[in-house]
Parts: structure tokens; sequence; C-alpha cells
């Protein structure tokens, strides 16, 4: 019967233009006090649950990926600002980009064309100011200018398209050296860690380029017996022993570099076939679902290490609804938040106090969440307006 209850009060969530009952329920797991996002730092705490959303470099506003130089121009001390306004207490943005070129003033990657500032080390630099945890992310599956530039060790089509071979590994983690030593970030997000076609059931069958069937030589220790002889379940034994050499080497890279780093893998599907029976969800410091919901999650609680922290990605909540009980639901059990926005024209998005000066209901899709998270996480009352902006 309870349950009954507590289902029945989610689904008014939305009554009376979806701000009095949110905020309810959300009042209740917040802490009382109304702490400006402007005032003194926050002190991150190891415990404390990751808060964050990202401005993302990453693919233009219909989804394509941004050309090299896009926003080349951002500027740090604006984009520090804005997570600070937010309420984040980790800020998370790229090392190397989809289309391949990096953040920073870089010798390993070339960095964005026309890049004015040296934009992720000032970025650690004023997110260390303020004692906030400062995250790069590497999107292991896709590199624009690493296809074209190695086209025959890489997949024509379709997402993921980069087979872990040394030669991509090699590279990859001399990319996290660099990053360590010269921005000094705190961790990094591994994105799209899955080999050709992988990232959730089911696994489509590889394509068997030349370099894969020397991985197979590498990873099974035995010649590659031919295509004919492939079937699901040796390439599934494949797939875990090539993301398990990954995994050995970036970690044993970053550690050895920065011993306290933090790195946290994004999951399209946490069940995956692909992580079963491998080291990766028991020794990474982070774990973000991109697909699922709390209950998967808590499900999952036991495949992972003592140590892992979880996060959600609210980003791909169906509706703002879900979104909102997500929301309601990490805060309740201690979960962390991650949301992301594709960047606008200017690299930016609106003032935080655009999105606390109307009601939350104003807002729509990734505006709406921004709305949602600038309360959140600054500790507000999802019924505040703040109309003077003061």
């Amino acid at each position: 019967m309870k349950t009954n209850e507590n289902k029945n009060t989610r689904r008014n969530f939305l009554k009376q233009s979806g701000v009095i009952a949110v905020g309810t329920a959300l009042t209740g797991f917040l802490k009382p006090d109304r702490i400006s996002p402007i005032q003194a730092a926050d002190k991150t705490n190891d415990d404390e649950p990751i808060r964050t959303l990202t401005i993302d470099f990453n693919f233009n506003q219909d989804g394509s990926v941004a050309k090299p130089g896009r926003w080349a121009d951002a500027d740090p001390k604006e984009h520090a600002k804005w997570y600070f306004d937010l309420g984040c207490n980790t800020i998370k943005v790229p090392v190397v980009s989809v289309n391949g070129y990096a953040w920073y003033k870089s010798s390993v990657t070339p960095e964005q064309p026309g890049l004015k500032h040296d934009f992720l080390t000032e970025i650690v630099r004023l997110g260390h100011q303020k004692n906030k945890k400062v995250m790069g992310t590497f999107c292991l599956g896709d590199n624009v200018r690493w296809e074209r530039e190695y086209h025959d060790f890489c997949y024509k089509k379709g997402l993921q398209r980069i087979p872990f071979t040394k030669l991509y590994l090699n590279y990859l983690c001399a990319s996290i050296e660099e990053a360590l030593k010269k921005t000094d970030i705190d961790g990094f997000m591994l994105d799209w860690f899955h080999n050709p076609g992988g990232g959730k059931s089911p696994l489509p069958p590889l394509q068997w380029l030349p370099c894969e069937e020397e991985m197979y030589q590498e990873l099974m220790e035995e010649k590659f017996p031919g295509k004919e002889k492939m079937t699901a379940e040796i390439e599934l034994v494949f797939r875990r022993k090539a993301i398990e050499r990954v995994w050995q080497q970036i970690k044993t890279t970053a550690k050895q570099i920065k011993p306290n780093c933090f790195i946290w893998l994004s999951s399209y599907d946490i069940k995956s076939l692909e992580y079963e029976g491998i080291s990766l969800l028991k020794e990474i410091d982070y774990l973000q679902s991109e697909y699922v919901d709390i209950q998967g999650m808590q499900e999952v609680r036991q495949r992972i290490g003592l140590q892992t922290k979880q996060i959600i990605c609210t980003a791909n909540a169906k509706d703002q609804q879900s979104f909102l009980e997500l929301v309601a639901d990490a805060v309740k059990h201690k979960i962390g938040t991650n949301d992301f926005a594709r960047a606008d024209d200017n690299s930016m998005k609106p003032p935080i106090a655009h999105y606390l000066a109307k009601p939350i209901d104003n807002f729509k899709a990734s505006d709406f969440h921004i709305a949602v998270l600038a309360r959140v996480y600054t500790h507000l009352p999802l019924n505040y307006v703040n109309a003077d902006n003061k």
C-alpha cells in the first residue's frame, strides 16, 4: 500500500506548474539553508556525490560533430564562473573532443585550431581556487582526426569505430599522461569505452580488419583462425580481453603519474556483456549510467567495487517528470548527478541568473534541466524565483 502511495505522489510531481509538489519532494533531502553559488568556496568532499553539468563541446546543436576550432575562443573565466554559479562541486570539460583536437596546449594531440586560451589548464586553475574537482573527458571509441589519419585501423561507419590496437592505445595513454602532467586535472572520464559497435546488446559481429587479426594473436595467444571460424562466443571473449587490456594500461599510466587521480567510466549499458568478467567495474573510481534508473543502479551495486561511487546521467530522462524523479531519487540515495547541454554559438549557455529569474516550467529541454539543477545544486527550493536578479 505504501508503494502505491509513493507512486501516486510521484505522478503528481508536475502538478501546480511542476513546482510545488516537486519542491516538496526534494526539500526533505536538501539542506534547509539557501547558499548562494557566488558565496565562499564550496569545499568538495570526496564523500560528497558529484554535482555537475557539462556544456558539451563535442557536438553542434543539430547533433553533428563540431568542426575543429569550433568555440576555440571560449573564455575559461566565463565558463568557470558559469559552473560556480550553477553550484557544481565538479567541473567536467573535454581533454580531447570527438573531432580529435585538444583543449589545452598539447604536444601529443593537435590543439583546437585557433585556441585562444589554454582552456583546460585555466579551468583547472580557477576550479582549484574554489576547491572544485576538475575532470577531463576522453572519447575512446571515436576520434575523427585519428580515423582520418589511420583509416586502415578504423571501421568506416557507425559509432565506436576504433579498434583498441596497440597503436591507438599508446597514443591514448600518451595523451592521458600529458594531460595529467600539464593541466593538473583531478581525473578524467572515459566515454564510449567499447569495442566497435559495442555499448549495448546485442553486440554486432566484428569486421576483423587486419589490425584486429593482429590484436587477436596478441590477446588470445594463438593464430587468427579466419573469419569463417568466428563465433559470437569467441568474439565476446576477444572483446572482453581487448577492454581489459585498455583498462589496465590506462589505469597504470594514470595512477603512476597521479596516484590519487579519479577515473570515471560513462557506460551506455552497465550490464553490457563486454564488461562481464573483467576488472573494470570493480576498479573504476566513478561509474556513470546513461540509460538506467535508480533501481537499476542499485541492482548493479554488487557488480562494482566497494570504492566505486555511482553517478547517473540525468540528460537522457525521457521527459520532465522522469527527470525530476531521477534528481529526487539521486539526492535521496546520495548518488551523483551529471547532465549536459550543447553549447550555443558563443560557446556558453545563458547566465545562471537567467534560469533563476523565471519558474522552472518556463523552460524546455536542456534549459529545463539547467533551471532545476541550478536550484538543487545551490540548495534552493524548486519554486524559487529571483525576478529582480539580485
